[in-house]
């Protein structure tokens, strides 16, 4: 059992932590509450062939407790292959899958009281969020960058793997903040 002590020896919680929200493909390993290995690929339509890539590089023999994603705010296919991944891992090894909103996992790096955090939406918009003193204030939304004012904000920014780690669990369905752009064929 994970975190149990076996034969006399105490095996440590290690945490998969995985983020397809950004243009960046985030992996991390997380054991006992610090960040052990990490590695990302930049490229907003590269999530596919860089997460299991990553994972592989990232896993290296080790065994895995946990799995944390990031549940959006982002771009439907990104935050599916993320997400999906993440699922399909835990249910193969029988572990626990907990999700994060992802702007919340940016904020986290932040240390200003009043502030909002944006990431790229494409086009021309972005997903946003706004914090006071760490906590979000209502729900994130998309907007024209023009749109979003009233506090300091801060882009640019990727989901910090430590932050997904500890604010992981409220977050059960992915945060899609538009409606895919693929539609089927009887709806048009």
């Amino acid at each position: 059992m994970p975190g149990q002590a076996l034969g006399g020896f105490f095996s440590m919680t290690i945490t998969l932590a995985i983020d397809t929200s950004t243009s960046r493909t985030s992996v991390g390993i997380i054991q006992e509450g610090a960040l052990i290995w990490k590695g990302f690929r930049d490229g907003a339509t590269a999530h596919g062939p860089a997460l299991p890539a990553l994972v592989q590089e990232a896993i290296a023999g080790r065994l895995i407790d946990k799995v944390v994603v990031g549940m959006g705010p982002g771009p439907f296919t990104g935050l599916r292959i993320g997400i999906a991944f993440a699922r399909s891992f835990a249910l193969a090894r029988n572990i626990p899958v907990r999700g994060v909103c992802s702007l919340d996992a940016i904020a986290a790096q932040v240390n200003e009281k009043d502030f909002i955090v944006t990431v790229d939406a494409r086009r021309k918009e972005v997903y946003w969020a706004r914090y006071i003193n760490g906590v979000r204030v209502g729900e994130p939304s998309v907007n024209f960058p023009a749109n979003v004012k009233g506090a300091q904000i801060f882009s640019d920014l990727y989901p910090d793997l430590l932050a997904m780690a500890a604010l992981s669990g409220n977050v059960t369905e992915p945060i899609y903040l538009r409606h895919p752009d693929a539609v089927a064929t009887v709806d048009r």
